[in-house]
């Protein structure tokens, strides 16, 4: 292992220790972001039984992501030791004690930098609650994780774009790349003048936008779906800095209304329109399609 992955290595498991302390749960991380131990259960040409192993951990064997998630000192130096290459860990959302959900405001580079937190103003502006002065994490690419606690009884599902384009949430079965954390294109770090705070309570009206009712097709006029010629105009108003944050809420959205591949080739010529590659362009469509499709 290189000097440098062995220092972020060293690093990543003082700091998820450290978080262990206060309560939340861990999991050591790859430069990728993705959980650094493979499934124990992954597809092998001597397994018989071709169909995927619906474990969560009960086999007792490390390689279940977030499932691995835990506050014990000793198996979180036991998970680092199994994966020396890791170099960042996950926090694990919707676990108590914290019950941690995660706002990820994306955003890029460019003068629409600050689209995602104008859009959270506006939602609470909208729905009358304040944005509290919470745990901040600001990201490689500049963007912010702000961390709130919410009620045990409440299951707070992660989403891509749900709220408004560029605002991901991380809830139940999620995680959150802790401060300290070493990935691709630089360091998580805690924002200045938050280090001190402890998660703040999510609040009210902001809880129940995180929290829909179950989804029902009975909303779309004479039970017909839309047929998305919105969503492929809300890509073309797309300027720099926000074509491929619009292209995903677009597709997310198209894709749990049964429209994915239907609007696929629309949406993708409605990006290239506004500068983005076609390659990129249903790269990203992919990352909808996957997302959306998950349990």
């Amino acid at each position: 292992m290189a000097t440098t992955d062995r220092h972020a290595h060293t690093l990543a498991l003082a700091h998820a220790l450290s978080a262990a302390e206060r309560g939340l749960p861990v999991i050591p991380l790859s430069r990728t972001k993705l959980p650094a131990l493979r499934s124990p259960h992954r597809s092998s040409p001597y397994r018989e039984d071709p169909r995927p192993v619906l474990c969560r951990g009960e086999c007792g064997r490390p390689g279940h992501g977030v499932h691995d998630a835990t506050t014990n000192p000793a198996l979180i130096r036991a998970l680092f030791r199994a994966a020396p290459w890791a170099t960042g860990y996950g926090i694990a959302c919707g676990r108590p004690p914290h019950h941690l959900i995660g706002i990820d405001l994306d955003t890029t580079a460019g003068p629409d930098a600050t689209e995602s937190t104008a859009a959270l103003q506006h939602l609470a502006l909208r729905h009358l609650f304040t944005v509290p002065e919470t745990v901040t994490v600001l990201t490689p690419s500049g963007g912010r994780h702000l961390w709130l606690t919410g009620p045990p009884d409440v299951v707070v599902p992660n989403s891509a774009g749900r709220l408004a384009p560029g605002i991901d949430i991380r809830g139940t079965g999620g995680y959150l790349v802790g401060p300290g954390s070493l990935a691709t294109h630089g360091i998580y770090r805690l924002a200045p003048g938050t280090s001190h705070l402890a998660p703040a309570p999510c609040p009210g009206a902001l809880l129940r936008l995180l929290t829909p009712p179950p989804h029902s097709h009975s909303h779309h006029p004479a039970g017909r779906p839309p047929d998305g010629h919105g969503l492929v105009q809300f890509v073309l108003a797309a300027h720099e800095g926000q074509r491929n944050t619009r292209l995903f809420w677009a597709a997310c959205r198209a894709y749990e209304n049964g429209l994915g591949e239907i609007l696929a080739d629309s949406l993708t010529e409605a990006a290239v329109r506004t500068g983005l590659s076609e390659h990129e362009a249903r790269a990203t469509i992919a990352s909808a399609a996957r997302l959306t499709a998950a349990p």
